[in-house]
């Protein structure tokens, strides 16, 4: 297996760190990401405009471009020998309706398009709390290893998300389930004539058994998502 590994977070963000550290052993890696956070991008290429490319040392590349672009120039011209697109460890959610939006999704979901097998990988952050990339890192190894090693359905590709527990809590559960179909909250404020988004994300509904409601209740979920 070679792995290429992205994000929307940029390239120095300490989740992707912790990815390819979660992957160690497994296959090598080729780290294709954005030069800087591309968070709720979606699924955006450039396709009117050129893409510059910055070499790092080891099999990293930066991209002034989207996590899509990344996975394109990954595919075409820097990886084209990949087997699996990664994308994350993103800094928040990327739960139900945040599939549409999160540029973490697009990467992998833009390797299913074109017959690539990929994995979203997020973990859910509370308000005002740091996340321990270390136990994340713990936690999804072994889940990207069985996924890893079940027959690969086209059109198809994973997405976790980790939940945000307490540091002496106990490893969760890992549960599969599917997306929550519920739109995200919608409220706004109006200061001096414009409007800011002022809805709580971490109020949001939630369907029993669905992604949210397990990774809002303390549990890790586990999603298979079509194109």
């Amino acid at each position: 297996m070679t792995f290429l590994l992205t994000n929307d977070d940029g390239i120095d963000a300490p989740g992707l760190a912790a990815l390819a550290e979660a992957v160690a052993g497994l296959g090598p890696s080729v780290w294709v990401a954005p030069c800087g956070p591309q968070s709720g991008c979606s699924h955006r290429v450039t396709t009117d405009a050129p893409l510059r490319i910055v070499p790092h040392t080891g099999g990293r590349w930066a991209i002034a471009g989207t996590p899509a672009d990344c996975v394109r120039l990954g595919l075409k011209r820097l990886a084209p020998q990949l087997t699996w697109v990664l994308a994350g460890i993103n800094h928040g959610g990327n739960l139900g309706a945040d599939v549409h939006h999160s540029g973490t999704v697009a990467a992998v979901r833009e390797a299913a398009l074109h017959g690539v097998p990929g994995i979203a990988l997020s973990h859910y952050r509370k308000r005002g709390l740091d996340i321990d990339w270390q136990r994340a890192t713990r936690w999804l190894r072994p889940i990207v290893q069985e996924l890893l090693a079940k027959a690969w359905t086209p059109g198809t590709f994973w997405n976790i998300n980790l939940p945000h527990l307490p540091a002496d809590a106990l490893d969760p559960e890992v549960v599969v389930c599917p997306l929550d179909r519920s739109p995200l909250p919608i409220n706004y404020r109006e200061e001096n004539g414009h409007w800011h988004y002022d809805a709580n994300y971490h109020e949001r509904p939630r369907l029993p058994g669905t992604d949210v409601d397990v990774c809002f209740g303390g549990r890790i979920a586990v999603t298979l998502l079509s194109i």
